[in-house]
């Protein structure tokens, strides 16, 4: 291929196929050339001609296969192994890729001043085909670089991707060790903040109600106009203005009431969220841990990649019939391609091949394939699930031993982390993985459903569709509750070191007890949490905005240049955000293990000097305790 620095199309048509934008590839030969061709010619043509005309033969065959020269070839073989294109047409290098050399005579699209061309197969066609081909390899090449300008951004700026990702984890510390100060603050912001607008919205309503007064058509209800689709006309109607009024009012004596009703039981979750806090600040080595666990499931992904293509490639690999026309008989049956050219199927379909289809073969393991696969799915996601759950657990200990550590934080073991890792592996491996087992059995029907699901996507029957829709949303709750009820289990499990069973009872009763601080603190975790991942992520991503758009002089002369600055921006806030839930996900752990703890403190101490509480001040406080009582000697 010396020299020859330019790729020809055999057939340039056959890349207006949608196909080219699936596989970024034209589906035609193609072939190295030293220069494009510079006139339209068959080979048809050439080859009648070849006797007494043979320098167009020779000029013809530079753009065949290498070693080719056999004119007398019929022409049905020689189009149906590709050895020579079935026409050429004049061209010009653009992108070392040979492109129809287009120009515009009169507002009418020529190549080489001629308006059609004979495409080598019998067919007199126009121009404008070629320009749809040299827009679909265009596609191609525009899909191709801007995968590579992507891929260039991200050589050049990954080291300021990772120090966003930097500032990112320390901006998440940060936000974790002052919500012992700031968790109160930004909730009840946050409430009287919704109260606030939601009274704003009471007053607009009734400003408008009051203005349409004795406007004409306004006292006419929303049953006499009907249905409109036009929604401006329903607040034309004081009737709709009123009923606005009448919600905002109910949802804003609901909030008000829960806040009421509920003031100890929100204070109760900010002072728990407060503790969080602290008991991060004791035991820092948690917010680490989550790398632990990503490494494990990264184990286990490959584990399951690596097993699941072994499973597709065994056995023989086999080959089908693709045909290019619609009605060839033998499309999708196998073939031999080392046999293929000499059997009567490119002769009764012309331009059919014989292609790799896939690995598989006729044996009774190959028959079962599907349902190795799906055993190897289930021993991922079982693997995964105990990954999980093997985190939860190690936290878990950690924080509970924060929680019964009488003095704070002198009573608080050494290493909590570690030997909370050291007992989960020891004593709880099989508790963990029942409960896995569990978990994992249910995903394994949810990703079952899910298949059969779209093999009968096409189907009619309106009852196997509703019949999957139920059993689905059932397996989603189920997954759902059964992913709470694990995570409470191995809390108790971490406390108490009992079997997983009987974990998850006494965490379930437990919950269910106080299942309205549960419901609290839950939304009230939910909402700060939230919050702090959306400052995080937002903050970081305007940070890197204005970096990345030199936009900080300071920094203006450190910036890369950068065909898409969207490519990292986009990679630091996505980045910034998991970073921030994986520090956060160790928060709200942390936080569920020490309400559950502080329930099982209510339920088996009182205060006294015998069962002294275990809680803090705050929470003694808030309980109406005035001091904590001695600890027993």
């Amino acid at each position: 291929h010396r020299n020859k620095t330019i790729l020809f199309y055999f057939n340039i048509l056959k890349c207006a196929s949608p196909v080219v934008l699936i596989n970024l590839q034209c589906p035609t030969t193609q072939l190295c050339v030293s220069k494009c061709p510079d006139r339209f010619a068959t080979y048809i043509d050439v080859q009648a001609s070849y006797r007494y005309r043979p320098d167009q033969w020779n000029y013809f065959r530079q753009f065949c296969k290498p070693g080719f020269n056999n004119p007398r070839k019929s022409v049905a073989q020689v189009l149906r192994d590709e050895d020579c294109p079935s026409m050429i047409i004049p061209s010009r290098p653009f992108l070392k890729r040979c492109f129809p050399d287009f120009s515009t005579k009169n507002g009418v699209l020529t190549v080489a001043n001629q308006t059609t061309f004979k495409d080598g197969r019998g067919k007199t066609r126009n121009v404008t085909d070629l320009r749809e081909a040299a827009n679909g390899i265009n596609n191609v090449l525009d899909a191709r670089s801007v995968g590579m300008k992507i891929f260039e951004d991200y050589a050049i700026s990954w080291y300021w991707i990772l120090i966003g990702l930097f500032i990112a984890m320390m901006l998440s510390l940060l936000f974790l060790v002052l919500l012992r100060f700031t968790a109160g603050v930004l909730f009840w912001i946050f409430i009287f903040g919704v109260i606030g607008i939601i009274g704003y919205g009471i007053w607009h309503c009734y400003w408008e109600y009051d203005h349409l007064k004795g406007i004409p058509g306004s006292d006419l209800t929303v049953y006499d106009i009907g249905f409109q689709t036009d929604f401006k006309v329903y607040l034309q109607l004081r009737q709709t203005w009123l009923a606005f009024m009448i919600i905002l009012c109910g949802v804003e004596v609901i909030v008000i009431l829960m806040l009421i009703f509920l003031r100890n039981r929100i204070r109760i979750a900010i002072a728990l969220l407060k503790e969080g806090s602290r008991a991060i600040g004791y035991i820092m080595s948690t917010l680490f841990y989550p790398i632990v666990t990503f490494l494990l499931i990264a184990i286990c992904i490959s584990y399951w990649a690596v097993t699941a293509v072994f499973l597709a490639t065994s056995g023989e690999p086999v080959y089908k019939v693709m045909a290019n026309q619609t009605l060839c008989k033998y499309a999708n049956l196998t073939c031999d391609p080392e046999t293929f050219n000499t059997t009567n199927v490119t002769k009764l379909c012309p331009g059919a091949q014989c292609t790799f289809a896939f690995y598989g073969g006729e044996s009774l393991y190959h028959k079962y394939i599907f349902i190795f696969q799906l055993a190897n799915a289930f021993v991922f996601l079982w693997l995964v699930n105990f990954a999980i759950a093997l985190g939860q657990c190690t936290l878990a200990g950690a924080f509970a031993s924060y929680y019964w550590a009488y003095r704070k934080p002198a009573d608080i073991p050494l290493w909590p982390l570690f030997s909370s890792f050291g007992r989960a592996i020891r004593y709880h491996t099989g508790s963990l993985a029942f409960g896995a087992l569990i978990l994992a059995i249910v995903q394994l029907i949810r990703v079952i459903l899910e298949y059969l699901d779209h093999k009968l996507k096409g189907t009619q029957n309106s009852f196997t569709r509703f019949l999957l829709c139920c059993l689905k949303c059932c397996f989603w709750c189920l997954e759902k509750f059964l992913k709470f009820i694990n995570r409470n289990a191995y809390i108790m499990i971490a406390i108490y070191g009992k079997n997983f069973c009987t974990s998850a009872k006494e965490a379930f009763f437990l919950l269910m007890r106080n299942v309205v601080r549960v419901a609290v603190l839950d939304k009230v975790t939910d909402f700060l949490l939230f919050l702090g991942k959306i400052l995080v992520a937002g903050g970081v991503g305007v940070l890197a905005f204005f970096f990345f758009t030199q936009r900080i002089p300071v920094f203006a002369q450190e910036v890369p240049m950068l065909n898409y600055y969207w490519v990292p921006l986009l990679t630091v806030i996505i980045g910034s955000y998991l970073v921030a839930h994986g520090f956060f996900s160790v928060y709200a752990m942390c936080v569920d293990t020490l309400f559950l703890c502080f329930c099982e403190d209510l339920e088996r101490n009182d205060g006294s000097t015998a069962k002294p509480y275990f809680m803090s001040a705050s929470l003694h406080r808030i309980l109406g305790k005035k001091k904590l009582s001695p600890k027993k000697a």
